[in-house]
């Protein structure tokens, strides 16, 4: 079934302007939530329609409100862990969860992806490394999802970066990925082609750049 109404989460990051950009240009309508006001302008010019909300202090009938409405649903917030750890909890993990329980409520079951990262779940990174709250936050939240009743597919792209989208490469299990890179656009392709790609339902996809066509190669 195709997508047609989709809410994306954390609309302002550079993935999920890209995804707005081309899921608009498809024909489909984006509600993009958002943390300011003022970040409003850049999501309507990449074909968004802008929602602005915290989503760490939304009540989950307001949850509810968000999803209900909507087809399918990305999960694409959160800073990579540059925050503080209490705000990569809050986002990364807590705010993720409460999503996710908000789409295992609704009735009309949307489709769900969540934008991840390679290392996760079992992500193996020390306690007293600066880069483990936002490890254990993803770990947390996509077992979370994993778990969960809901029609979920979980993008794993390893480090991001500003180039042009080209293809991919899915990563087979323990293949090394060590300074591989992975376009913010093509996460954007890949979120957008595995909402109409029911095969996708229930998978971890890990993945850098490539050659292979994105819809081929998920």
């Amino acid at each position: 079934m195709t997508a047609d109404r989709i809410l994306i989460i954390g609309g302002h990051g550079h993935v999920a302007r890209h995804f707005a950009q081309h899921a608009s240009s498809k024909g489909r309508h984006v509600d993009s939530v958002i943390r300011r006001e003022d970040q409003a302008a850049d999501v309507v010019r990449c074909g968004g329609n802008p929602i602005v909300a915290d989503v760490t202090c939304l009540r989950p009938s307001q949850w509810d409100d968000l999803v209900n409405s909507h087809d399918a649903v990305v999960w694409s917030a959160g800073a990579g862990g540059k925050g503080s750890p209490e705000d990569t909890y809050a986002v990364d993990r807590d705010a993720c969860k409460h999503l996710v329980d908000a789409i295992a409520r609704s009735s009309h079951g949307p489709r769900f992806v969540l934008i991840s990262w390679c290392g996760s779940p079992d992500h193996g990174v020390p306690s007293d490394n600066d880069f483990f709250p936002y490890a254990d936050a993803k770990a947390d939240a996509d077992r979370h999802t994993m778990r969960s009743t809901v029609q979920w597919t979980i993008l794993g792209p390893v480090t991001l970066s500003h180039d042009p989208a080209t293809g991919i490469h899915v990563l087979e299990e323990g293949e090394d990925y060590k300074d591989a890179t992975v376009s913010r656009e093509a996460v954007a392709q890949a979120a957008l082609a595995c909402l109409d790609d029911e095969t996708t339902v229930g998978r971890f996809i890990r993945f850098r750049n490539g050659s292979r066509p994105i819809a081929e190669a998920i």
